[in-house]
């Protein structure tokens, strides 16, 4: 039956893990097909137990998601990463799994560095002595060159990632990723199927062009089971430095992520007002936290971050709670 989702439904993919892999009529023509229907895709991905096992020193694992590009998503990323690590008893890494457009080595200051390779795999990049950061930025020749991979080729390197790398102990290990909902995310939830995950801090901006992609990343996380630890609005109109008035960029026509968040029962975390000061700060690979401590932003994010940890420490008291 043809209907205006009807191409959808007819190419729509019951899962590699499904009882129908292989075999439903949506699957006819796909060059996967006799694979899935063999029943090879089925297997678990020894690579999932591996990782767990690494993992295991790893006291909280946040994913940072958005629906749409350019909301601040990286930024954010690297703002909660200088944050957490301010504190020097906390051990914090950030990993980029936005395989064609990395932006995490420029926006930490550390472009042009290079991944080494140790006897307990590869050792990632400090920028202090308890922050440390991988991304497939340090493995190019160039920031310049394009990452021209396929679905299969960028997550290998996203299981790479997360079992080859020396994480080491850490209290909090931060996965940045692209926008969407596609293979980058559907591998960070698989592989990290074996260990804890706190939950996802998804992204936005006040308008609803945003909002409408924001609100597909929510039920991603509700089909694979990630837990919400709520929402951020960037770009939260800009307060004037010389008069103090606050001017609407981005008019929230819809009534921005406040009204998204309430009429979804999600944790509204904060919204972060426009400051030119934390673009330059990214392109010059600083913290904006550090560099201007009292703006009217930094104050948001301050409250931010201390909500995520407040949510981590809740997390864990239910758990041994619940044992």
């Amino acid at each position: 039956k043809e209907s205006g989702n009807g191409w959808l439904l007819r190419h729509y993919c019951p899962g590699t893990t499904s009882d129908q892999a292989g075999k439903a009529s949506s699957c006819a023509g796909c060059p996967n097909q006799k694979l899935c229907s063999s029943g090879a895709t089925k297997t678990p991905d020894p690579a999932i137990a591996e990782i767990g096992a690494k993992l295991s020193t790893v006291k909280h694992k946040i994913l940072v998601l958005s629906g749409k590009g350019g909301v601040g998503k990286s930024t954010f990323s690297a703002h909660l990463a200088h944050a957490l690590a301010s504190d020097s008893t906390k051990e914090v890494a950030l990993l980029d799994v936005d395989i064609c457009g990395p932006s995490i080595p420029r926006m930490m200051g550390l472009e042009g560095e290079q991944v080494h390779q140790s006897g307990s795999g590869w050792s990632p990049v400090y920028v202090e002595d308890n922050l440390a950061v991988m991304s497939i930025g340090f493995l190019l020749s160039s920031p310049d060159d394009a990452v021209i991979w396929r679905g299969p080729k960028k997550n290998g390197m996203i299981k790479q990632f997360l079992r080859d790398v020396d994480w080491g102990e850490l209290d909090y290990l931060i996965v940045d990723t692209p926008p969407g909902t596609s293979d980058e995310h559907l591998s960070i939830v698989q592989y990290l199927s074996s260990t804890h995950v706190d939950g996802a801090v998804i992204i936005t901006t006040p308008q609803e062009v945003s909002l409408q992609d924001v609100r597909k990343e929510i039920r991603f996380c509700q089909k694979v089971k990630v837990p919400i630890i709520g929402v951020v609005e960037n770009m939260s109109g800009f307060v004037c430095p010389s008069c103090k008035n606050t001017s609407q960029i981005f008019p929230p026509t819809s009534g921005g992520a406040e009204r998204m968040c309430s009429d979804l029962n999600l944790p509204l975390l904060g919204k972060v007002p426009l400051d030119p000061r934390i673009a330059r700060s990214c392109d010059e690979g600083k913290s904006f936290l550090q560099e201007v401590p009292e703006s009217p932003a930094a104050k948001v994010y301050q409250n931010i971050v201390q909500s995520i940890q407040d949510y981590c420490s809740n997390r864990v008291i239910e758990e041994h709670s619940a044992t």
